[in-house]
């Protein structure tokens, strides 16, 4: 389980997170939705142990987040983050050195799924094969959190949706948590068990997904953008 008690963070003058209360249990697949800029990296961040809150806790299974926790969450981060004179190949095998949870055989499958080319040097790839690439890295880990910021962020809108069923195909939800922090939910809603939606650093709701179709007749793109104009 995650909790965060009471979180709060700052940057200067500017709230990104706060005082949240949240618990998400594992199995599931939850998206973190809110507009740019409404705290949904900081909340990823503060669940990988990237960074600390100013007030409260934040807890992965009873153990306090910090960089340690990275032995039981993969995090995607939105930022293009690589050595650039690295193969593709090369790259995985440097995230093989660095978590023990990483499996070679599942990267290269995705590769393949990705139709990624692992002799090919990272900086000759396009946006969205880096993105593409960002994927492999998380996903091949057999990390029980996954943690994806907006993962879908440079991709041609015709592949999402065969990355979407990626997701469905190389993740064991038996033992697996996968959170997504999105302002683009279509080709996700599908997926999606719960829904926190953020706006502003405040994390104004928490829902079921099937609750929110059932109860209020709305998609979630609906229930979403209906809550933000509040």
């Amino acid at each position: 389980m995650i909790k965060f008690e009471q979180v709060s963070k700052k940057y200067g003058k500017d709230i990104a997170v706060k005082e949240a209360d949240l618990s998400l249990e594992k199995g599931r697949i939850i998206g973190l939705l809110g507009p740019n800029g409404s705290g949904k990296s900081t909340t990823l961040k503060l669940i990988a142990g990237l960074v600390r809150p100013d007030k409260g806790v934040v807890s992965v299974d009873g153990e306090k987040a910090n960089r340690q926790i990275a032995n039981k969450v993969a995090y995607l981060t939105e930022l293009d983050l690589f050595y650039d004179t690295l193969t593709a190949g090369e790259m995985i095998d440097f995230y093989a050195s660095q978590f023990k949870d990483f499996q070679k055989e599942k990267a290269e499958e995705l590769l393949l799924f990705m139709k990624l080319d692992r002799t090919k040097k990272i900086k000759a790839l396009s946006k969205g094969n880096r993105g593409r690439l960002k994927l492999v890295l998380a996903l091949s880990r057999d990390a029980e959190y996954i943690l994806l910021d907006e993962p879908f962020s440079g991709l041609d809108p015709m592949v999402r949706d065969s990355i979407v069923k990626g997701l469905l195909t190389f993740l064991d939800f038996g033992k697996q948590t996968l959170i997504i922090a999105t302002h683009e939910i279509d080709e996700i809603e599908s997926l999606l068990d719960e829904v926190i939606l953020i706006k502003n650093g405040n994390l104004i709701s928490h829902e079921n997904v099937e609750d929110v179709r059932e109860s209020e007749g709305l998609s979630i793109k609906e229930w979403m953008i209906e809550n933000l104009q509040e």
